[in-house]
């Protein structure tokens, strides 16, 4: 079995690129700076499915994206979770809140209709993104 992108994550998210594990995404809703790392291992639904190496490599890039995200995006709270009730395929949301942002302090999920990026806002996200992390993505 080879890993294959969820068809939802490929509809509903932007590629950014790929770190020693996990495909990085951006979720294409301009309300939230939101991030998720899918791990490109067939057939995951759980953290625990990993092997002992591949959790700590998870939580390692979970945690270096998150401290710059939080950094680039200036971040009140970062949100990070896997709930995967939608989507069955093991993937890590990372979503840059702010106390004024318009859900908070609710969750995002389901709150609002998504809002998509222009393309003008994709490729000056991609940059930001790409010039903080490009030591570490392929």
């Amino acid at each position: 079995m080879t890993f294959q992108l969820h068809p939802r994550l490929q509809q509903d998210c932007i590629e950014i690129g790929r770190f020693e594990l996990c495909r990085l995404l951006m979720m294409n809703d301009s309300q939230y700076p939101w991030f998720i790392l899918v791990p490109e291992k067939a057939g995951l639904n759980e953290i625990y499915q990993l092997s002992k190496p591949e959790r700590e490599l998870l939580m390692e890039e979970s945690g270096y994206l998150a401290e710059n995200l939080a950094a680039l995006y200036k971040a009140d709270k970062m949100n990070i979770a896997s709930i995967g009730n939608l989507v069955p395929q093991l993937h890590i949301h990372h979503i840059v809140r702010y106390r004024t942002d318009k859900a908070w302090p609710a969750p995002v999920w389901g709150k609002f209709d998504a809002i998509p990026y222009t393309q003008q806002q994709i490729l000056e996200n991609l940059k930001l993104i790409k010039d903080r992390l490009g030591d570490r993505l392929n």
